[in-house]
């Protein structure tokens, strides 16, 4: 028979060990945002043609070279690397920094939200006002939705646990 106090070190144990997992799939998903607006940027700074499906709705060109593609002179896809890197600096020294063991999982969601804002923003702009789709950009809105969707339920769980 468990004590209630055993129960409890189960019960915080197995949360501890739910939010490592979404902490390393958090993680994980920059890395591959990373990955894709990396891409982007690099296609932004070199002007090489870009990997694209061909025909259709699929027009990364359009995309890529659309008034919408820069925010006050500077390419989306460079804010979109930027962001990544910073959420990736958050999730990896939450544990390392005081502020950010206090208030780096807010802060991540805080920006994560406004990334998120943003990115369905640009999806309107490409489905509604370009009516012309890029796959990266999509796969970059896909990954910034997921996390997204991690970062609402850390910060849950987080406030769950703060509360009890």
């Amino acid at each position: 028979m468990t004590t209630q106090k055993e129960s409890f070190e189960q019960d915080a144990a197995v949360q501890l060990r739910f939010q490592l997992n979404l902490r390393t799939l958090s993680l994980i998903l920059v890395v591959a945002g990373l990955f894709v607006s990396g891409y982007l940027s690099y296609v932004k700074l070199t002007a090489v043609p870009m990997a694209c499906v061909g025909g259709g709705v699929f027009n990364c060109e359009v995309v890529q070279n659309s008034v919408y593609s820069k925010l006050f002179g500077i390419p989306i896809a460079w804010l979109g690397f930027a962001v990544y890197i910073i959420l990736g600096a958050i999730l990896v020294l939450e544990d390392r920094a005081a502020f950010l063991r206090e208030y780096g999982m807010t802060l991540f969601f805080g920006i994560n939200l406004f990334a998120w804002l943003f990115s369905m923003w640009l999806v309107y702009v490409q489905f509604v006002l370009l009516q012309a789709l890029c796959p990266w950009c999509l796969t970059h809105e896909t990954i910034i939705t997921v996390l997204f969707v991690v970062s609402v339920i850390r910060l849950k769980r987080m406030l769950s646990a703060d509360s009890a």
